[in-house]
């Protein structure tokens, strides 16, 4: 019966043991080809609401606040007409350094980066 009781005991750490190593894995979005073909992106549906919920923070990139402005309304006429995009060579466009250097915490998804990138290859649609 005591050794029963040991072997149960024994388990049952072995148990709790195992079941307390719970380790959360989070992998990286992952860009399959950042210069291979761009793939379309709509700036009306896909980027302003990507800028409006990260960039257009209060003291941050709203009317009043740092330039561009990304609310909504005015994220599209800020980016293009103000230089911050450069469609000859999209890797100098000051809006992808940015995204990818000082500002990289507030767009943290490689993903949503590529998206940026790629709508800057396609010419900068309002769209």
């Amino acid at each position: 019966m005591k050794r029963l009781l040991i072997y149960t005991g024994i388990l049952l750490a072995m148990g709790f043991g195992l079941t307390g190593c719970y380790k959360d894995v989070i992998l990286p979005d992952a860009v399959v080809d950042p210069d291979g073909p761009p793939q379309p992106v709509s700036f009306s549906t896909t980027l302003a609401p990507l800028f409006n919920t990260n960039c257009a923070l209060a003291g941050c990139h709203v009317t009043g606040g740092h330039h561009p402005y990304m609310s909504t309304g005015l994220a599209y006429i800020e980016i293009v007409n103000n230089g911050f995009v450069n469609t000859v060579v999209p890797k100098q466009s000051i809006i992808y350094n940015m995204i990818n250097g000082d500002m990289k915490t507030y767009i943290p998804s490689a993903v949503d980066r590529q998206r940026v990138y790629d709508w800057i290859r396609n010419g900068a649609p309002n769209n």
